[in-house]
């Protein structure tokens, strides 16, 4: 059973910043962000070794291990990159065995031995060891890319031209992979980056002030990992848990292109939701989707368009289904299964997290308490499918 101590640990996140001892950018910039980028160019990365090099990506050990990655960092993250990577040198062993001691009680509760995956990832060099090099490079990748911003800010920095060529060193480092050679020519596919970049800077809630800010990225990776910790719960199968995931992380993408429009706003006329979904996927359609191969837009399509429905595959052709169905009757890989409802509700749930977590640390605003209260009221003893969605909600409810 997941835990409150783990839900609320994936938005600690949202409350480191980066690159805290250089002149950057105010929003951006936090650990949620990096990592939420990262992720996005790991499954890049990944999607180029399959269809360039016919190699095959176990993706839910590439999701877990960001995963642990992810909770790994927010435990260690305030340590300078130079001296982090010397203690791991010197140190490795008993710093990852702290991290895990720390993280045992509210990772002990996850099925499918979760706890145990995480200490074979940090401490079995064979484990996974693919996925490791993918995710390793996607974090090169993505501090690069914030890189780039801090730089032209801080000119003539002591130790600036350093840190450039250590990063830039650690990325040709992963010239094996095809994806690496790709984005490092700064064509098309590094373009699509770059947009998926700026949902950095696009804020959650952006109406009220708020703390800790989050941004639509942010947003997207911590949807992810609820869809995908909520399909362990309920025994999905792999592909299922893998299809949440990307439907989590690539569900607000479009937005980039229309910025994050508040929900008091897409509710004032009627009809009005629908045609900003409309124009949305138009644009997706015509701008963004173009910047990645052909071979990598059909599947993208299938996580974004009709994001919230139910799906599955069946002799090439996409169909919805009921809520409950993929439970009783596709919850098989070949159906290429993903529970948009369940997806929807753990975004509902992030946006409820936002809302509380600002509460709590005392910046309160009309439209905090409503939302919260709204979204606590709609979750009240609900299921989705066989997933009982409101005991999330009820950790929280008299905070």
């Amino acid at each position: 059973m997941i835990t409150k101590e783990l839900l609320e640990l994936l938005f600690a996140a949202a409350a480191i910043q980066r690159w805290n001892d250089h002149n950057r950018p105010h929003k951006g910039f936090t650990e949620l962000d990096k990592q939420a980028h990262k992720m996005i160019y790991a499954f890049l990365l990944a999607k180029f070794e399959e269809a360039d090099r016919g190699i095959s990506i176990n993706w839910r050990h590439l999701i877990e291990g960001a995963f642990f990655e992810f909770l790994h960092r927010i435990l260690l993250t305030d340590i300078k990159p130079p001296i982090f990577h010397k203690l791991m040198e010197e140190k490795g062993e008993l710093l990852n065995q702290w991290v895990l001691t720390q993280l045992e009680s509210c990772l002990a509760g996850v099925p499918e031995d979760f706890y145990g995956k995480f200490r074979r990832y940090l401490f079995d060099p064979e484990y996974s060891s693919l996925e490791k090099s993918i995710l390793k490079a996607s974090h090169y990748l993505a501090t690069h890319w914030e890189f780039r911003l801090v730089y032209h800010l801080n000119a003539n920095l002591y130790g600036l031209e350093a840190t450039k060529n250590a990063i830039e060193d650690e990325i040709e480092e992963h010239y094996h992979l095809a994806g690496v050679q790709k984005l490092q020519l700064g064509k098309k596919t590094s373009h699509f980056m770059d947009l998926v970049g700026q949902l950095r800077f696009q804020q959650r809630w952006a109406q009220t002030p708020r703390l800790p800010e989050t941004s639509v990225l942010g947003h997207m990776l911590i949807v992810a990992m609820l869809s995908y910790l909520a399909g362990c719960e309920i025994g999905a199968c792999r592909q299922r848990l893998v299809n949440n995931y990307l439907a989590g992380l690539f569900h607000d993408l479009p937005e980039v292109l229309t910025r994050d429009i508040v929900s008091p706003v897409k509710r004032a006329v009627a009809g009005l939701d629908e045609v900003i979904k409309e124009i949305e996927w138009r644009q997706a359609e015509e701008i963004l989707l173009p910047l990645l191969p052909a071979a990598f837009q059909q599947q993208l399509r299938y996580f974004m368009e009709n994001e919230f429905a139910n799906k599955i595959i069946v002799d090439g052709e996409v169909k919805i289904v009921p809520a409950g169905s993929i439970d009783a009757l596709y919850n098989e890989d070949r159906y290429f299964p993903v529970d948009g409802e369940l997806v929807r509700a753990c975004d509902h749930f992030a946006a409820f997290m936002e809302a509380d977590l600002s509460l709590r640390h005392g910046i309160a605003s009309q439209a905090l308490q409503d939302g919260r209260q709204k979204l606590l009221n709609q979750y009240r003893d609900k299921k989705v499918g066989a997933f009982d969605v409101s005991r999330w909600f009820a950790y929280f409810a008299e905070a």
